[in-house]
């Protein structure tokens, strides 16, 4: 899935909760929440991405980088909040990118620090 459909899909899906239309860039799609989150979605490849989101001053980040082989979701992980590496509990580099960026932003609109 490209980011002209995953934007097509967010309307679609989320309307209801965008602050205003998502935006395509050159290599990202930027989506913005009506709870205050603003995220930034790369999808190069269906098994490689980069998901990052901001909320208030805290930034948070899933990628892929095949980095952090000691984590058990390698090579997806979470950058949180105070920029400690975590395992990534929503996403997987198997999964369809609709069915991660769902996840995430599910999360977020609940939970934008990932705390719960």
């Amino acid at each position: 899935m490209h980011h002209l459909e995953l934007k097509e899909a967010l309307e679609a899906h989320y309307g209801a909760v965008l602050a205003e239309p998502p935006t395509l860039c050159q290599d990202a799609l930027l989506v913005s929440l009506n709870n205050g989150v603003l995220l930034e979605l790369r999808y190069p490849a269906a098994s490689e991405y980069a998901i990052a989101w901001r909320w208030g001053d805290a930034q948070l980040r899933i990628d892929t980088a095949p980095l952090h082989r000691t984590l058990a979701t390698f090579p997806n992980h979470l950058h949180d909040a105070s920029d400690v590496l975590r395992e990534d509990r929503l996403t997987h580099p198997s999964a369809e990118p609709w069915a991660n960026v769902r996840a995430v932003i599910d999360a977020v609109l609940v939970d934008p620090l990932l705390q719960a």
